[in-house]
Order: structure tokens, then C-alpha cells, then sequence
């Protein structure tokens, strides 16, 4: 299954990944997104200084404003 890295503030998206059998790491550096399939953050301090970098090469899915259940339906979208 995949590996899926969650940022820590997330629990419900955690849960709801690991249910479904994903691999799921917290991600509180940039070396926590290595080997992770996708990612998924909150959006609260993304892009803070108009400057953007990504360390993964896999898809980030911002969480903000979506419930637990649809970031789990993003997850399985962009990893098909």
C-alpha cells in the first residue's frame, strides 16, 4: 500500500488513512516526506513568504476546508 505523509495537526485524515490501509508518517520536516507517495497538509503556513519549494516529487494535497473522508477520495484520486 502506499505511504502517505500527514501533517501532524491532521489526526482525522490520519485515522481515516490508516483504516483504509494506508501507510501513513507524520511529516514535521522536509526528511519526512522521503519515500512518501503523497502528502497532505493543512494550508496554515503554506506559501507564508510567497516563496515555494517542494521536496517531494509525488502530489501534495492541501486539506483546508475538506473533511476527513474527501481527503482520503483525493488520496486515492491522485494516486491512480
Amino acid at each position: 500500500m502506499a505511504r502517505i505523509g500527514v501533517e501532524e495537526t491532521l489526526t482525522d485524515v490520519k485515522d481515516a488513512l490508516m483504516e483504509k490501509g494506508y501507510e501513513v508518517v507524520n511529516l514535521g520536516s522536509e526528511e519526512d516526506t522521503a519515500y512518501c507517495d503523497c502528502c497532505v497538509i493543512s494550508g496554515q503556513d503554506e506559501n507564508v513568504m510567497g516563496m515555494q519549494e517542494t521536496s517531494i516529487a509525488g502530489p501534495v494535497i492541501d486539506a483546508s476546508g475538506y473533511n476527513a473522508e474527501e481527503v482520503c477520495q483525493m488520496v486515492e484520486q491522485k494516486l491512480r
